[in-house]
């Protein structure tokens, strides 16, 4: 252990450490002869609920006086030869407590009545008498009185002290300074808080800390959390890249204190957070780039769960069931846990004998008693890592050596069997980086003797486990197995998602006691103190549910082949994105075409590459030969804008939407429209066509979509001999797309909703309100995510099967276009920039003002060695990837 032994977990839980002072301990045996021998230099330290007199000799104990077994603290009346002082403090009390003996980790010795002197060496008995007996008369209330009257003695002490401002550099300005508390497990350390221009700055009112004053720069700060703390929305966690102070949890007084100062701290231009949204991480997990264990991190984290509050630690799913084999199998589904359960319903039988008493009971109904995650659990898992815990949150005492965690397959056994067990485990068991060493007894504790006489040691491990070390590799292993990445979404319903509360978590049989669940109770609104203080240590020990971080069925994760739909052509695919896009520094413009009189409203580039075809305002019908450089062909298409165009296979046709609600077929080798229909009441806005199920639709801003079927150029009357379905939405139709397999067709609105179609039957299978006008659509390459771009900037990817946004982005301008080929994803905002995405990695790869105005459409190459884009300032612009072997500048 480190020279410097106080440490608030010697102080009862949330108990404040005020000051300290030089002392000398004389024992109440002293005498002359033995002065010399018996008293012990060490500090005298002042706490909110006991004095604690650390000695300088490690060998000797600490000695806590708890204030409530005081019967006297006052000045030394006496006389004695050897004290020649008179500033001398006298304690009487009925028990004190010994601890770290010889600076051992022990249980605590508690001692009867003893009486105690306390020669101060420098500071005054006067001086501090009067707040020893302030404190000693409020440990005589009630628990609610005690802790009210110490509140008012704290902040009574604390409201005197200032910030020094010499910590802070010259030209430094303030821009907020407040109180705060600085969080760690069992421990709350009051101090203040101040925001600066360039740091952040918290100064404890005591000594404990390492630093006098705790100094953060703004520029290494990389992540800013608001937490829930103790039930209350006061918590903000602040993680930064500097290695002397990388983490900082602080509490508030109160939740517009909290969200005052962030939004302070978040207004300061020397921030430069590295915030990663939500969905882009889910979407990284679905893709295979981050594992089980980091995403099951991040989402605690959403959930409020932090490493540095008991009550809110991160909760891990129990994976692996057997650990009776000498051999674990872990392709076999059998040794694995059914994530789709709580743990409370893995057993039948005991679920059984639980919804017998649920089905009894009177409201509010609950199935488990006991929750899956509370401070003693946690602790019950970690007491060989952190015993001073452990003695901190059980009065100085450990656990009896019979119901502790002294094997994995005793504690899984409990779990799956008892009526009153239901814990799920701790991301310790899973980090391999730490090698299992909270499964190890190396700090030699003595934790006493089990029934069978043996010693409390090591946690017993598995068969067939070699070591705690390979424990903890095989559940990883196990956990970033495929069995595991199939199903991982189920239990994350359970734990943070839809079936964490009411009628879907009842039919999921994960009903937990009512205080578990956050909001159920309003403890502001309880005015009687007693109550509320009654109703915060019920809740501190039931457990509490996570914060709910979705609220519809989370996805899946894609694991093997399902992370492409196209295995042949992975290694070409990845070679070119690869090597074209993902090393790209720069946009190098390949063509540009200008002959368009106004807006180029939609192009598309021809499968082999060779051309590009375009329909604009102007009435106009153009291609363009990309091996030549030059417009090839030029027909004007009637007297009114065209909106939309695409190619009929094995046809040298093409389809052409028109704002005079028409439909044409042109045929490109005898340059003529061999088809005309009207086929809508308004504008044609937008045009798809299945290609396996050869299905053609339209939709209009009369709110239609229609249905062609049998779409081929000896069709002469399209109305009649095509038309096979109509459908009717809300308002204008401004975008459609099928999917890979075209078993769904999705159509994007003027308000802002998005319908999803099945096409056997069309039939509207999904609905989504997008809250703003969509201006443009398209499905991954494996149909199971929908790309949409929104009028107010908003940018995002849909998984399709939950409705969840799994990447949402808002960019700085409305996105008018957006084509989406493999991983690449390309973007048009009205604006004129044009955005290239790695929807892999989920990542920018590119940015770049293209156009002078909005860019309306854009196009990727089939082999995406080009993409496109045309614009509302008349001009068609072809671009290449710059890479630094092309001559750009690294």
């Amino acid at each position: 252990m480190d020279k410097e032994r106080f440490s608030l977990l010697l102080l009862d839980p949330g108990e404040i450490y005020f000051e300290d002072f030089s002392a000398v301990l004389i024992p109440p045996d002293t005498t002359p002869t033995t002065y010399d021998n018996k008293k012990q230099d060490g500090r005298l330290k002042m706490c909110s609920k006991s004095l604690v007199f650390d000695p300088k000799d490690l060998t000797k104990p600490l000695i806590k006086i708890p204030l409530k077994s005081c019967i006297i603290i006052e000045e030394w009346k006496g006389k004695a030869k050897f004290i020649k002082s008179k500033n001398v403090l006298s304690i009487n009390c009925k028990e004190y407590v010994e601890m770290l003996e010889g600076n051992i980790i022990a249980p605590y010795k508690f001692r009867e009545s003893s009486y105690f002197l306390f020669l101060l060496t420098y500071a005054s008995i006067s001086n501090c008498l009067a707040m020893m007996l302030q404190l000693q008369r409020a440990t005589t209330l009630p628990s609610v009185e005690q802790s009210n009257m110490i509140s008012a003695i704290v902040h009574s002490k604390h409201s005197r002290v200032t910030f020094n401002p010499l910590w802070m550099d010259l030209y430094e300005k303030v821009v907020t300074e407040t109180q705060a508390d600085k969080i760690c497990p069992l421990i709350i350390n009051p101090g203040r808080v101040l925001l600066s221009t360039l740091r952040l700055y918290f100064q404890p009112y005591n000594n404990i800390e390492t630093s006098l004053v705790i100094k953060i720069n703004l520029k290494s700060i990389k992540q800013i959390v608001k937490r829930r703390f103790l039930l209350r929305h006061i918590g903000l966690e602040i993680y930064s890249s500097d290695n002397t102070n990388s983490h900082i949890y602080l509490s508030f007084r109160n939740q517009n204190e909290r969200d005052g100062f962030y939004e302070n701290l978040l207004e300061q231009p020397e921030l430069q957070l590295n915030n990663i949204e939500q969905n882009v991480i889910t979407l990284q997990w679905q893709n295979g780039i981050i594992s089980n264990f980091d995403y099951l991190l991040y989402i605690n984290s959403l959930g409020d769960r932090t490493v540095n509050d008991l009550t809110q630690y991160p909760v891990f799913p129990w994976i692996i069931t057997n650990y009776t084999s000498q051999e674990l199998d872990l392709s076999d589904p059998n040794n694995y846990r059914d994530l789709s359960k709580p743990v409370g319903a893995l057993n039948p039988d005991r679920l059984k004998r639980l919804l017998d008493r649920y089905n009894e009971m009177a409201s509010p109904q609950f199935i488990y008693g006991s929750h899956y995650s509370t401070p003693g659990f946690v602790l019950y898992y970690l007491a060989r890592l952190y015993p001073h815990y452990v003695l901190c949150m059980q009065g100085g005492r450990f656990d009896h050596p019979d119901r502790m965690f002294n094997s994995v397959a005793d504690a899984f056994r409990n779990c799956f069997n008892n009526m009153s067990d239901f814990k799920e485990l701790i991301p310790e068991f899973y980090d391999s980086s730490h090698e299992g060493n909270f499964l190890k007894n190396s700090l030699g504790i003595n934790f006493g003797l089990r029934h069978n006489n043996l010693q409390v040691g090591d946690v017993e491990m598995p068969p067939w486990a070699e070591s705690p070390k390979h424990f903890v590799e095989t559940l990883r292993n196990a956990l970033e197995s495929d069995v595991v990445s199939n199903n991982l979404h189920n239990w994350i319903d359970l734990i943070f998602g839809y079936k964490q509360k009411g009628e879907e978590a009842i039919k999921a049989k994960n009903l937990f006691y009512h205080l578990c669940y956050e909001g159920n109770v309003d403890l502001d609104s309880i005015s009687d103190l007693n109550d509320k203080h009654a109703l915060e240590v019920q809740i501190m020990e039931f457990g509490q549910i996570p914060k709910q971080v979705f609220t519809v069925p989370h996805p899946k994760r894609k694991i093997g082949p399902q992370l492409l739909t196209e295995p042949h052509q992975i290694e070409q695919e990845e070679d070119i994105l690869e090597d074209m896009w993902k090393t790209a520094i720069d946009l190098e413009l390949s063509a540009s075409f200008n002959s368009h009189k106004t807006a180029v409203n939609y192009i598309y580039i021809s499968d082999d590459c060779s051309n590009i075809i375009s329909v604009g305002h102007d009435s106009k019908l153009k291609m363009f030969s990309l091996n030549q450089n030059r417009q090839t062909r030029s027909a004007n298409i009637g007297n009114m804008p065209l909106s939309c165009c695409i190619p009929l296979p094995n046809a040298n046709t093409l389809i052409i939407g028109t704002w005079d609600n028409q439909i044409l077929l042109y045929d490109l080798d005898y340059g003529k429209v061999t088809v005309n229909v009207e086929a809508h009441e308004d504008t044609v806005t937008c045009m798809s066509l299945g290609e396996k199920s050869h299905l053609f639709v339209s939709g209009s801003s009369d709110c239609s979509v229609k249905i062609w079927k049998g779409l081929n150029t000896n069709i002469k009357d399209l109305a009649v001999q095509c038309l096979y379905k109509h459908l009717d939405h809300n308002s204008a139709v401004n975008c459609i797309c099928f999917d890979r397999d075209d078993h769904h067709l999705a159509v994007g609105t003027d308000d802002g909703e998005l319908y999803i179609w099945e096409t056997q039957n069309f039939t509207l299978s999904k609905k989504f309100d997008i809250s703003s006008k969509i201006n443009a659509i398209n499905y991954s390459c494996d149909g199971q995510k929908l790309a949409l771009g929104s009028e107010n900037g908003c940018f995002q990817i849909l998984d399709v099967n939950t409705g969840l946004s799994v990447f949402n982005k808002t960019l700085k301008s409305s996105v008018k276009s957006l084509k989406w080929r493999g991983h690449l994803l390309v973007i048009g905002c009205d604006d004129g920039t044009l955005l290239i995405w790695d929807m892999f990695q989920v990542k920018i790869l590119l940015e770049k003002k293209a156009h002078l105005e909005s860019i309306l459409t854009v196009d990727i190459a089939k082999d995406k060695s080009l993409l496109a884009t045309g614009s509302q300032d008349k001009v068609i612009k072809v671009w290449k990837p710059k890479n630094i072997h092309d001559g750009g500048d690294s």
